[in-house]
């Protein structure tokens, strides 16, 4: 058992029980000897009322509680990381389905894609030819993405494409179960009686 009383000085206290019902303001001494029987600790929880106001708990059970209260709200906040595909401007067809497929994978995955194509030195010459491939890029990943931010100005020419949270929403949604009519039952019922009499 551990008494978190922090100051010495203090004569009077405010009073919480376990169960969280106010006792009242008592002596230090009776509030430690109250945790003590519980067999509970004694923790300040604010300092600067008068007089303090503390309250006994199973501190260590509290600290677990909270860890995991936090463990959970990081659960819950969803991260979305950046993920990069490069290519030149005169990329093969195969690579580029192999680099629309990880985007698609990527967004599904509910992160935002970077596209990236180089341009090197005379390759600027075909600066035209590169954002048009990323305009291609673009529109075949569809409603699946919208662009956030682009810069076709400089050496490296690229897209940022970030998922749309509705077409993801409706995409991990279980497809609804066909409601089965029951005039098919009784017609298959009746057409099985009419096979019978055969």
């Amino acid at each position: 058992m551990m008494m978190r009383l922090i100051s010495r000085r203090l004569a009077t206290v405010r009073l919480i029980d376990g169960q969280q019902n106010m006792i009242g303001i008592v002596s230090k001494e009776e509030a430690v000897r109250r945790a003590e029987e519980a067999e509970l600790d004694l923790v300040i929880l604010s300092p600067d009322a008068d007089p303090p106001v503390v309250r006994m708990m199973d501190y260590s059970k509290y600290r677990y509680e909270q860890q995991k209260r936090k463990k959970e709200q990081q659960k819950k906040t969803t991260r979305m990381d950046l993920k990069e595909l490069k290519m030149g401007y005169n990329i093969d067809q195969h690579d580029y389905s192999v680099r629309m497929r990880a985007a698609r994978k990527f967004l599904q995955d509910g992160d935002k894609v970077k596209v990236i194509v180089n341009m090197k030195g005379r390759e600027n010459e075909f600066r035209n030819i590169a954002i048009e491939l990323l305009r291609r890029f673009q529109t075949e990943i569809g409603e699946l993405a919208t662009e956030e931010s682009k810069n076709f100005r400089d050496r490296n020419l690229f897209i940022v494409l970030v998922p749309n949270k509705e077409v993801l929403r409706k995409a991990q949604e279980p497809p609804s179960k066909k409601k089965k009519n029951p005039a098919d039952d009784e017609i298959s019922a009746a057409g099985v009686a009419a096979i019978k009499d055969i």
